[in-house]
């Protein structure tokens, strides 16, 4: 929202956008004096609409799972049950880790790769000089398996290997 006062006898602009706030005293009686206020008005104006048409990309990620509900980690911090959508600030390789209980433990890698319009020089402009805001949108599903238990074979087997391997260790 912008905001502008002009005091004619207290020789003051004050000029107010959002974050910006700042003021500006012309004096009656310096160089520039009443002449240029309306100058001075207009380039506030001038720079708070400039301001305004600055892009902006903003990048989310969607995670979803079959079942739902299962516990997300990105990059080993926990961000939620999916469905579950995050803001990311880069391109490249994310750890994914999805657990649940009932099911197996899903550790995994998700690369996202950029659009063209963030490859030098062109996201500049994407980033800064586009008059609109991008929203890059990524989705993925992941599929847990159910939790399989060991049969008894599998069990003794793995219990005679370790009984080896400490023996082996005591000699």
């Amino acid at each position: 929202m912008l905001t502008h006062t002009v005091i004619p006898d207290a020789t003051a602009i004050h000029c107010r956008f959002s974050i910006f706030d700042w003021r500006l005293s012309i004096s009656d009686h310096s160089p520039i004096g009443r002449r240029s206020r309306g100058g001075l008005l207009a380039a506030c104006v001038a720079l708070v609409l400039t301001a305004g048409l600055i892009g902006c990309v903003r990048r989310t990620m969607t995670i979803t799972t079959e079942p739902p509900g299962a516990m997300v980690f990105l990059n080993d911090q926990e961000i939620g049950r999916s469905e579950v959508t995050t803001d990311f600030l880069w391109y490249g390789d994310y750890g994914v880790t999805l657990r649940k209980k009932g099911y197996e433990t899903l550790k995994t890698h998700w690369e996202i790769k950029p659009p063209w319009y963030q490859y030098m020089p062109i996201d500049f402009f994407a980033e800064v000089l586009w008059p609109g805001r991008i929203h890059d949108a990524r989705n993925t599903h992941f599929v847990l398996q159910p939790k399989r238990l060991p049969t008894s074979e599998e069990l003794v087997s793995r219990a005679a290997e370790t009984r080896e391997r400490a023996l082996d260790r005591r000699k």
